[in-house]
């Protein structure tokens, strides 16, 4: 890097800490239009890429969005603590409450769309998992979730077809509790959970579901349920707005 790219990579970074400095004490709220490229160049002294890569770290942090037409705003969506742990107590989704539930703040509203059910063959990279042979078939449940207008994230569930197929999990309304409740119901319901968690950029098709700004991540969350006996029962395939969440476990030492 040459010091004159030096130079430019503070000076952009600079202008977003204002920028950020000024949101944090409450000069820009929430909806409020940030000062656009032109307004940067001029209160700066700087060149329109080093306004836009100012822009850009605040869009890309997800603190901002970008409108088409009318500039860049300060996000009005506020942060989902996704609580890894608590949302999936036994005592939750056998009392008949949504896992997702558990990730609500009060006032907060959640719809899940674009619900859809299908038996298929199982997918080669889940055979191992839900001890099943080739050509195997599996319940599929895919959601999204959005919540208070905006989508979140996306879910697909696999389960043998031999154990799922026929009930209220092949049904779009699993009923209260949700399949966890529904296969409890069926002697196997989940004892224990495993999660294995990266992050990436998205594809194109999950950018557009999830109404990504350009240059957000997301995380991916692949949830494994396990019945006492040690048999998997589901393997959930979970695609979140990484500027949307927090990742929350707490547990005791």
């Amino acid at each position: 890097m040459t010091a004159a790219q030096g130079e430019g990579q503070l000076k952009y970074q600079r202008i977003a800490d204002a920028l950020k400095a000024a949101i944090a004490s409450g000069e820009y709220g929430p909806g409020d239009r940030l000062p656009g490229e032109n307004e940067l160049m001029v209160t700066y002294q700087v060149a329109r890429m080093t306004a836009r890569q100012a822009l850009g770290v605040l869009r890309s942090e997800g603190i901002a969005e970008a409108r088409k037409g009318a500039g860049v705003f300060v996000r009005t969506f506020q942060l989902r603590r996704r609580r890894g742990i608590q949302r999936l107590a036994r005592d939750r989704w056998a009392a008949g409450h949504s896992v997702w539930d558990a990730d609500l703040e009060a006032g907060h509203e959640l719809v899940v769309d674009s619900l859809t059910v299908r038996e298929e063959a199982v997918s080669d990279r889940h055979t191992q998992t839900l001890g099943l042979s080739p050509g195997s078939r599996a319940v599929v449940r895919t959601r999204r979730f959005v919540v208070n207008g905006k989508p979140v994230l996306l879910a697909v569930s696999h389960l043998p077809a031999s154990l799922a197929a026929g009930t209220a999990i092949a049904e779009e309304d699993s009923g209260p509790g949700g399949i966890y409740a529904r296969l409890a119901e069926l002697g196997q319901g989940p004892a224990r959970f495993r999660e294995e968690i990266r992050c990436r950029m998205p594809t194109t098709a999950e950018a557009e579901r999830l109404r990504l700004s350009s240059g957000t991540p997301v995380v991916l969350v692949c949830r494994t349920a396990y019945t006492a006996e040690g048999r998997a029962v589901e393997v959930n395939e979970m695609t979140l707005d990484a500027s949307s969440y927090i990742l929350e476990y707490d547990f005791d030492a």
